[in-house]
C-alpha cells in the first residue's frame, strides 16, 4: 500500500526532513538529522536536531517535530500522522514515536550509518537489556510505598484522560 501511488510524496516529505537536517547542521544547532510530521498530506511540523544550541540532550529532531505537531494540533497523540526522519530514531525518539502513536515512520540513513560519524547509541540498547544493578548509571528505588498511593487515585480517578 505505502510503496505505489504515494512513492513520490514518501519521497518529497523525506528530501524535506533531509533538508531539515542540512539546515540545522549548517546553522550549528546540533548534529545532522531534520524530520517532519504528516498529516493529510500537509507538513503540520519540521525540524532538526537543537541538542547543543538549546543545551537540551531530548531535542532530537522526531522529539522536535513531535512536540509541534502535539502543539498544532492540540493532541498528545499523532495517530493520523506519518513521521518522516533523515536517520532510524535512536531509543529515546523510538519510546516517543510509539507513546505519540504516528501510523507509519520513514527513515533514512541507519543506526549504523550514524554509528559511522560517531552517533552511537547500542550502548543505550545493551544498558536497557541488563539488571538495573549491572546499568552504567546508578538506579535506586527510594520510597515506592509513599508513591503507590499516586498510583491507586490514578487508578480510581473516574475524570482522567486515558492514553
Amino acid at each position: 500500500m505505502w510503496h505505489t501511488i504515494m512513492d513520490n510524496k514518501h519521497e518529497f516529505f523525506m528530501h524535506r526532513a533531509i533538508e531539515m537536517a542540512a539546515k540545522g547542521m549548517n546553522s550549528n544547532a546540533g548534529g545532522p538529522f531534520g524530520a517532519v510530521v504528516v498529516k493529510n498530506g500537509e507538513i503540520i511540523a519540521e525540524g532538526h536536531n537543537r541538542v547543543t544550541s538549546t543545551n537540551d540532550p531530548t531535542a532530537h529532531a522526531e522529539m522536535v517535530v513531535i512536540r509541534e505537531a502535539c502543539k498544532k494540533l492540540n493532541t498528545f497523540q499523532l495517530t493520523d500522522c506519518v513521521i518522516y526522519t533523515s536517520c532510524e530514531p535512536c531509543p529515546m525518539c523510538l519510546g516517543a514515536i510509539y507513546w505519540a502513536r504516528p501510523k507509519a515512520v520513514f527513515y533514512a540513513c541507519t543506526k549504523e550509518d550514524a554509528k559511522a560519524i560517531d552517533f552511537d547509541d547500542q550502548f543505550i540498547y545493551d544498558e536497557l537489556d541488563k539488571e538495573m544493578a549491572d546499568r552504567q548509571i546508578k538506579f535506586v528505588q527510594l520510597l515506592r510505598n509513599d508513591a503507590l498511593p499516586v498510583f491507586k487515585s490514578w487508578e480510581e480517578k473516574n475524570d482522567k484522560t486515558e492514553y
